[in-house]
C-alpha cells in the first residue's frame, strides 16, 4: 500500500472527479489502513507542584457558578487546541472552593472524578450524595443529574476524566441544565455503595444502565485489597499488582466506554517492557519513580497525571511503594475487537 506515482493526467483526472466529490482511494490507502496504529499523542506529565498555582488562581478569576464547571484542560501537546489528553479521551482538573456549588446538569458523555486535593467536598448523583477524599474514584453515568458542592474549609481538587471526543466523533452529545442549582437528595449518603457494594445485591435487582450501581470506590478500601493481593507476592512482570474497577452487578467495566484502574508497584520495582493499543492516562496516588515512553523519561510523584499513548513501548519504575490510577478507552476497543496488546520487549 505505498503511495502511486502522481502523472499530469492523473491528477487532471483527480481535480475532474473532485468536482464531482469524488477521490482516488489509491492515493490515500496507507494513510487510511497503515501498518501498525499512528497516532498524534504524545508522552507528557503535569507536574501538580507546578501547575497549582494556576488552579488555585482560577478560583480569584472565576466562580464555580459562572464557569459551571471550573476546569483547567489537561491538553496533549500532539492535539493543541482539541480539548483532549488522547484521542478519544478528555482530562481536567476541577477545583471547587470551600462554600461554593458546582450547578447541576446532566450530559451524554460518562464522567469519572479521580480525588487529587482535599476531603470533604461532594458530588451529588441522581438524588445521592456522596463525600470525597484523596484516592476516592467518583462515577458520573451518562445522562444522570450531578452536581458538587465543597462544604469543607479548604480547596477541593480532582481530575476529570470524560468520553467527550469520543461522543464527539459519534455526534450523539446532548446536555440539559436543571432549574435549581442543586438536586433534591432523595436517598441518604452511602445507599449506593451499601446496596451494591458488600458482594451481595437486592433479591430482585435488574440492571437498568451499562454503569456500575456504585458511584464511589473509596481509597481506603481499594488500597487495602491491594495491600491483601499484596501478601501473595504475584507480581505481573509488566504491571506490578494491578486491579480493575468492575460493574458488581455484571462483572464488566465499571463504566461502558472507559476502564479504570489502580496498580502497586513495590519498591526498587521496574516492569517489563509493554504497550498496548488502548492510550492510558495516569494519575499518581502515592509514591514516586518514572516511566520511560520509547526515548521519553517521565518523571511522576504524588498527585501528577501523565499519559502513555497508544501502542508504545513503555516501563514504570518505581523508587519506592507506588500507586497509580488509570483509565483508558479499552472496553470500546474490547467490544469491537480491537484491543490489542505486546508484553514482549521491545
Amino acid at each position: 500500500m505505498t503511495q502511486n506515482s502522481q502523472t499530469p493526467d492523473r491528477q487532471a483526472y483527480y481535480d475532474r472527479i473532485a468536482a464531482q466529490n469524488m477521490a482516488p482511494l489509491w492515493e490515500v490507502l496507507s494513510g487510511l489502513v497503515p501498518r501498525e496504529p499512528k497516532t498524534a499523542v504524545v508522552p507528557t506529565v503535569w507536574h501538580y507542584d507546578d501547575i497549582r498555582g494556576a488552579i488555585i488562581e482560577s478560583g480569584s478569576l472565576i466562580t464555580a457558578k459562572e464557569a459551571v464547571r471550573r476546569v483547567l484542560v489537561l491538553e496533549n501537546p500532539g492535539l493543541p487546541g482539541q480539548s483532549r489528553i488522547t484521542n478519544t479521551l478528555y482530562a481536567g482538573l476541577q477545583l471547587i472552593l470551600p462554600g461554593e456549588v458546582a450547578p447541576a446538569h446532566r450530559h451524554t458523555q460518562s464522567a469519572l472524578r479521580f480525588i487529587v486535593e482535599g476531603s470533604g467536598a461532594y458530588t451529588a448523583v441522581e438524588g445521592e450524595k456522596t463525600t470525597m477524599h484523596p484516592g476516592d474514584f467518583v462515577i458520573t453515568p451518562p445522562w444522570t443529574w450531578h452536581d458538587h458542592g465543597n462544604d469543607s474549609d479548604a480547596p477541593m481538587v480532582w481530575l476529570d476524566g470524560l468520553d467527550v471526543p469520543l461522543i464527539a466523533f459519534l455526534e450523539t452529545g446532548f446536555a440539559e441544565d436543571l432549574e435549581e442549582e442543586s438536586q433534591p437528595l432523595t436517598r441518604p449518603e452511602g445507599d449506593a455503595l451499601a446496596r451494591y457494594g458488600t458482594g451481595l445485591l437486592p433479591v430482585d435487582y435488574k440492571p437498568v444502565s451499562k454503569t456500575s450501581p456504585i458511584f464511589n470506590y473509596p481509597y481506603e478500601r481499594t488500597r487495602a485489597a491491594l495491600e491483601t493481593m499484596r501478601r501473595d507476592d504475584e507480581w505481573d512482570e509488566c504491571h506490578g499488582l494491578k486491579l480493575r474497577y468492575v460493574n458488581p452487578a455484571t462483572g464488566d467495566y465499571a463504566m461502558p466506554t472507559m476502564a479504570t484502574f489502580m496498580q502497586l508497584l513495590p519498591k526498587g520495582f521496574q516492569t517489563a517492557p509493554y504497550r498496548s493499543t488502548d492510550a492510558t492516562v495516569y494519575s499518581v496516588v502515592e509514591g514516586s519513580g518514572r516511566t520511560r515512553v520509547g526515548d521519553v523519561e517521565l518523571p511522576w510523584g504524588p498527585r501528577d497525571t501523565f499519559v502513555v499513548p497508544a501502542w508504545r513501548h513503555h516501563h514504570h519504575e518505581a523508587d519506592g511503594d507506588a500507586v497509580l490510577f488509570s483509565f483508558s478507552d479499552r472496553p470500546v476497543q474490547e467490544k469491537l475487537g480491537l484491543w490489542r496488546q505486546d508484553r514482549g520487549n521491545h
